[in-house]
């Protein structure tokens, strides 16, 4: 994509239906764009808002090409869509973020080698394509470890952990027996992420480093600010833009962390679109990370990143969505629900944000 703006009007192709899609194409109408929803399930949360959908296979040729002519700019809602079809529709439209990164960040093997390229510390990881490489990495990394696919893994999907070496055998066969990466357990004093955005100028803009809480590998709650000093702060910013140059992004990038107890970070994960650890900023920052996506893959001046003030978002899973009229209830409440059928256990249906008062010595500085 050049730097020249993509201007309002246009239509912003969105591959994935799902409620990273929904807020996309929500903010993008506000800002004056349409959206095209393509995403193989009917009734996606995303097109119930959007300007128009195609419901087909991400392989599905025919379909793509008629895709590919009805829009002016392709990203994606999650990274799980085949890097065969970005590739396809890149070369008929822009894709952002481009293909490749798409294929390092789909793909944890070559994920963490990017990131130790650009010097960044991750947990120790080898790669497996058998047996034996697994013990090798098990000797290496010791135990316990995560046994992961490289591949299709998100909410603790495709991993399995390895407390005792004679665990390996099973594992390995239970994920496939190929294409895995072993990663040594890390301790930490809890998990956190950044988001950044770039554009095709190169100019970036980070959110500031927030506290995430899981249940059952979920992501359950975030907290902004995250409680870390100003200087692991000010380092996850800088490792952050340091990942945005060094793939050239045009778009937004949600990096996933483990803050450790002396204050140093390993990075653990990257996801090349909103993230929802950054729902938070949609009622509590200057620019919601999905008007920031937006500004940043057409073009556009980035928005200012800074909160306005402390908060917490709460991810509703399954039949915790039935608390909405109890949420409503609560004035600094701000609830968002994705428009989704069944509530299934651990299925995100919404989310609820609060602003929180203004911590003491803030109010001391305003003053």
């Amino acid at each position: 994509m050049s730097a020249t703006p993509l201007p309002p009007g246009s239509t912003i192709g969105i591959l994935g239906g799902g409620q990273l899609g929904r807020m996309l194409a929500l903010d993008a109408a506000r800002m004056g764009y349409r959206c095209h929803i393509y995403c193989p399930e009917a009734s996606a949360p995303a097109a119930e808002v959007a300007a128009a959908a195609t419901v087909a296979a991400y392989d599905d040729a025919e379909a793509l090409a008629a895709f590919a002519v009805a829009v002016d700019l392709v990203t994606y809602e999650f990274e799980n869509v085949p890097a065969a079809t970005a590739a396809t529709l890149a070369a008929k439209r822009p894709v952002e973020p481009s293909p490749k990164v798409l294929e390092i960040c789909q793909n944890r093997l070559k994920e963490k080698r990017f990131l130790t390229e650009l010097g960044l510390r991750t947990a120790p990881f080898a790669a497996v394509d058998s047996l034996q490489d697994l013990q090798a990495g098990l000797a290496k990394v010791g135990t316990p470890a995560v046994l992961k696919t490289t591949q299709f893994g998100y909410d603790g999907k495709g991993q399995r952990l390895i407390e005792d070496p004679a665990d390996a055998a099973a594992a390995f066969a239970d994920l496939g027996r190929a294409a895995l990466i072993l990663e040594g357990f890390v301790t930490f004093a809890y998990e956190a992420s950044v988001l950044v955005a770039r554009n095709a100028l190169g100019e970036v803009a980070c959110y500031p480093l927030v506290e995430n809480r899981h249940r059952d590998h979920i992501l359950q709650s975030t907290h902004v600010p995250a409680p870390a000093s100003a200087e692991t702060a000010e380092a996850a910013e800088d490792l952050a833009r340091r990942i945005a140059e060094g793939l050239e992004l045009r778009g937004l990038i949600g990096v996933e962390l483990f803050v450790l107890a002396d204050g140093g970070l390993l990075v653990n994960e990257m996801a090349p679109r909103p993230h929802n650890s950054g729902h938070w900023t949609i009622d509590a920052a200057v620019t919601s990370q999905f008007e920031q996506c937006l500004r940043a893959l057409c073009g556009l001046p980035l928005g200012s990143a800074a909160p306005l003030g402390p908060a917490v978002m709460e991810n509703l899973l399954g039949n915790q969505v039935e608390r909405w009229m109890e949420i409503l209830a609560d004035p600094r409440a701000k609830l968002h629900l994705y428009g989704k059928g069944e509530a299934r256990p651990g299925r995100k249906m919404g989310h609820v944000t609060r602003l929180l008062p203004p911590a003491p010595e803030s109010k001391s500085r305003a003053r």
